[in-house]
């Protein structure tokens, strides 16, 4: 069993893991900026590190830094959270080269998914359906040929992309050229990486993920599946489990497809193999390598703390779950909830006045922040993920509703609005699950009008 883990983040998910470690009794190394002192996960770690500056470039991305404090607090593991360094390939193998156990995937399999064009070809050799595309990456001397195949529209992603960055979307030939070399500037940008690769634009898809639980030696579970359609801007808003709608048929499918797609490649720890759904049909876009930012809402619905499993898959100790012992109970809904203004959803950092957690049958808050603490502007904009359970979506609805009218957070704004009176009130939600453009072209017209990016 680990004995001590540094936690290689901050925020909630640095207070989420030190709480899985305590119940386990592993000894905790908390890391923290300058800007970080006041942090809640610091006041039950153990031992706690100071890493560097404010800026994360300087601090929470800073693998000198962060293997420094493991060797100097004597940390047998480090655990990545998620975001920051956790779906690096790199410090994952600087990690393990240190004499510290990584909390996450193998680096192989790290590498392997963080690049979406060979993360395609190797799920299409699994046989994992894939949105149809290229093959291998596309240049401004093969573009017109890949297209042909495609079809229009078709879109531009950048191989090392995420958060939505790096993509254009293509409906004619003559922009094609354009939106290519378009797209390779901004994945160099975002990710010093200019490969891009094309695929089929799919017209109303939603957003649905399975995640999956794997010891690194050939066996591997699913724990259902999730709804991410609600969003803005690529970015998530609003998540559920199980996903809504889906025939049961091509569930099992794909729960089936993502299984055996584990078990093949001996993947270890936890994982998200994330899909856009259309017509019925599964298409594969993304495998995360890392704990999500919404995972409570499949504990809630499985019961199983995946965090806890992460930590006892790399402590030696496998996987004592077998498939037919992981049932549903219930439906389960998380609203992120961000420090930013609803009306333009501009960051709002600051301090908070008050704040009151709402509570109640079935209801979880996931938070860092309390009365007095400041939010910093060097980091994300997420401060707390409320989730509600219920025995059916119908109550789990219910039960959030009542959650965001107790909730108290004053001193700065919060996208509380967006979620109480926009979101939750819409009819069309609240019957079924809608596509990754709902909120966009729909819902946030309301409040943003023509402002707001389809």
């Amino acid at each position: 069993m680990l004995q001590k883990v540094l936690i290689a983040n901050r925020g909630e998910i640095a207070l989420r893991i030190t709480r899985a470690c305590k119940t386990l009794g592993i000894k905790t190394v908390g890391i923290y900026s300058d800007a970080d002192q006041d942090l809640m996960h610091l006041r039950f770690v153990d031992e706690a590190v100071c890493i560097g500056p404010g800026a994360s470039s300087e601090s929470y991305l800073n693998i000198p830094a962060l293997i420094t404090a493991a060797e100097i607090t004597g940390a047998d593991a480090i655990h990545p959270g998620y975001g920051f360094l956790s779906e690096n390939a790199e410090f994952a193998e600087i990690v393990e080269s240190s004499g510290f156990i990584f909390i996450g995937p193998r680096p192989e399999h790290i590498r392997l998914m963080g690049n979406k064009v060979s993360a395609i070809t190797a799920m299409r050799k699994a046989g994992v359906p894939t949105v149809p595309g290229s093959a291998h990456a596309v240049t401004t001397s093969n573009a017109l040929a890949e297209a042909k195949e495609i079809g229009f529209p078709l879109i531009v992603k950048a191989a090392s992309g995420g958060g939505g960055r790096g993509m254009r979307i293509v409906e004619r030939v003559d922009t094609l050229l354009e939106s290519v070399q378009a797209a390779q500037r901004d994945a160099e940008m975002w990710f010093g990486d200019d490969t891009v690769y094309m695929e089929r634009f799919l017209q109303k898809p939603r957003h649905v993920e399975i995640q999956v639980l794997g010891d690194g030696n050939g066996h591997a579970v699913h724990l259902y599946d999730r709804d991410c359609s609600l969003q803005r801007r690529h970015q998530k808003v609003l998540e559920e489990a199980p996903a809504p709608n889906l025939p049961e048929q091509a569930r099992a499918d794909i729960l089936e497809a993502c299984v055996k797609a584990c078990e093949l490649m001996q993947y270890r720890g936890a994982g998200t193999f994330e899909f856009l759904f259309e017509d019925g049909e599964f298409f594969f876009i993304e495998m995360n390598t890392r704990v999500q930012v919404e995972h409570p809402v499949t504990e809630m619905v499985t019961g199983i703390d995946i965090i806890e499993q992460q930590l006892l898959i790399a402590g030696g100790l496998g996987l004592n779950l077998v498939q037919d012992d992981i049932k549903l109970q219930g439906h389960a809904i998380e609203c992120r909830i961000n420090a930013e203004d609803p009306s333009n959803f501009l960051p709002c950092p600051g301090k908070v006045e008050s704040f009151y957690a709402p509570g109640g049958a079935g209801i979880r808050l996931d938070s860092h922040i309390y009365p007095g603490y400041s939010i910093p502007p060097y980091y994300d904009s997420m401060i707390a993920k409320l989730i509600a359970h219920g025995k059916d979506r119908d109550t789990a609805i219910a039960r959030m509703k009542q959650a965001l009218d107790e909730i108290i957070l004053t001193g700065i704004k919060t996208n509380i609005p967006l979620h109480k009176d926009l979101i939750l009130e819409d009819k069309n939600f609240c019957k079924q699950a809608m596509d990754i453009h709902y909120l966009e072209k729909h819902l946030l017209k309301q409040i943003l009008g023509n402002e707001v990016e389809a």
